[in-house]
């Protein structure tokens, strides 16, 4: 090995990799902030890009909304392809092994470029079908381009996701951070102008997204493949194909990314539900809330999705005691947080509420966004204890466990659990909000005795 090489394998087991084979609590503060900064900014804008649409009319805005769903599904294979490359790359990591740990972050990415094939391969063909089964008829000439755009640079948003996920995984969180974060900033300024300074109206919102998100796929891309400064070499040297690795990897991949659509679908199904025994400003109303506690919940998707790395790491050197400790510590700072939200929604209710009731059209909506923001608040205790161990699963690449959990908790309690307070005690719109909750703690509960079950049995296994 020449000299250079030697430095610059110094140089990759710096204090990044140092860190997340460290104390595992320190690991979590430090990879779980700069990730809840990006997920509330990307919420942020999300919010921001439909205030833009919302200028252009009622029919904009609604093809914006009936488009929501496929942009769900790149996100949900984005994250889910993302952490099953955290999961094996972190696993490598942790048991010293920085060869398969590289072949494996090329192996993520060569099932970016595939999926990323495949979805306009898929989606281009059937887009019209697609659009009128979800509901865009009356919206087509408004849909069709804003979905035609995003779908054919979804490219960007599948490489930003595992991209990301693989700098995570070695402890870059710093830059994985940065790269998203300026992808939400950018989209917030070139929005307008593209919409209405260029004229491009739906159109230029379409173009806005994917060139914000190509810009961070464009850093990654520099740093990873350019300027070669990652702890994972990714030459293509370095890339020997293994069906050991690929099956590894899709079975925390998979999983994953079926959580995130079922997570969609059970949004889908509580919305219908509620239209069903609600009026429409109820629906607005709950509509609204949630997307105020979907802020608050960022903070533990943060916290838990960094567990995936440290959980990965550790079990990759077998040391169970990080793996625990990996588990607990995710749980207790994020339900410090969560109470923490919950006291803040129950004082400023009303205040939050002026966001979607500030102008005399949806002044109604203030009261009845305040009584759901406070009901809805104790859904953030409920679920930071079986998120917390749903991403330490996958960290151990144990993806369907966790797939189970997710369908036992979302699917299964919360819909039962509504389903009864609704039809059997009458509660009406109140039912889905109490189902939420109580399907969620319950959910997190079996989660935890699943996970405490697992860990005693793969201790007595291996000892």
């Amino acid at each position: 090995m020449s000299p250079e090489i030697e430095l610059k394998d110094e140089a990759h087991t710096n204090e990044k990799i140092e860190l997340i084979k460290g104390d595992p609590k320190a690991a979590i503060r430090a990879i779980a902030w700069p990730m809840i900064i990006t997920l509330v900014l990307n919420m942020v804008y999300n919010m921001v890009d439909r205030v833009w649409v919302s200028g252009l009319g009622s029919d904009p805005l609604a093809a914006l909304g009936f488009v929501t769903p496929l942009f769900i599904i790149y996100g949900g294979l984005a994250n889910g392809f993302g952490a099953g490359a955290n999961s094996l790359i972190s696993r490598y990591i942790g048991s010293d092994d920085r060869e398969n740990a590289s072949n494996s972050a090329l192996h993520g990415v060569l099932t970016g470029i595939i999926i990323s094939i495949l979805l306009i391969i898929i989606v281009i063909p059937c887009l019209d079908p697609m659009l009128v089964a979800m509901g865009a008829s009356s919206v087509m000439q408004y849909a069709k381009p804003y979905a035609s755009i995003i779908t054919l640079g979804s490219f960007t948003i599948v490489f930003n996701g595992i991209l990301s996920s693989e700098l995570r995984a070695e402890g870059d969180v710093k830059r994985a951070t940065l790269a998203l974060a300026f992808t939400g900033i950018l989209n917030m300024i070139i929005d307008p102008i593209f919409i209405y300074t260029l004229g491009w109206g739906v159109e230029g919102a379409a173009i806005a997204t994917i060139l914000s998100a190509l810009v961070a796929t464009c850093l990654m891309i520099y740093w990873m493949f350019i300027k070669k400064d990652t702890y994972v070499d990714l030459s293509r040297k370095q890339f020997k194909y293994s069906n050991k690795i690929m099956k590894e990897l899709m079975s925390v991949s998979i999983p994953a990314s079926v959580e995130q659509l079922i997570i969609s679908l059970i949004s889908i199904i509580l919305n219908a539900l509620i239209a069903m025994v609600a009026s429409t400003q109820i629906v607005a109303g709950f509509t609204a809330a949630f997307s105020i506690i979907q802020v608050f919940m960022m903070t533990t998707v943060g916290i838990c999705t960094s567990a995936i790395t440290v959980a990965g790491v550790g079990f990759g050197a077998h040391d169970y005691d990080k793996v625990n400790t990996t588990c607990y510590y995710s749980m207790k700072i994020s339900l410090i947080v969560a109470v923490i939200a919950v006291i803040i929604i129950q004082l400023f209710a009303p205040q939050l509420a002026l966001l979607f009731s500030y102008s005399e059209t949806s002044a109604n909506l203030g009261p009845i966004i305040t009584e759901i923001l406070r009901i809805l608040s104790f859904f953030l205790v409920a679920i930071p204890i079986g998120f917390s161990c749903a991403c330490v699963f996958q960290g151990m690449g144990k993806g369907t466990i966790s797939l189970i959990l997710t369908v036992l908790r979302e699917l299964v309690l919360v819909l039962v659990f509504t389903l009864i307070f609704i039809f059997i005690f009458h509660t009406g719109h109140y039912g889905i909000y109490y189902g939420m909750i109580l399907g969620a703690l319950l959910g997190s509960i079996i989660g935890l005795i699943v996970f405490r079950g697992y860990m005693r049995r793969i201790r007595k296994y291996r000892t």
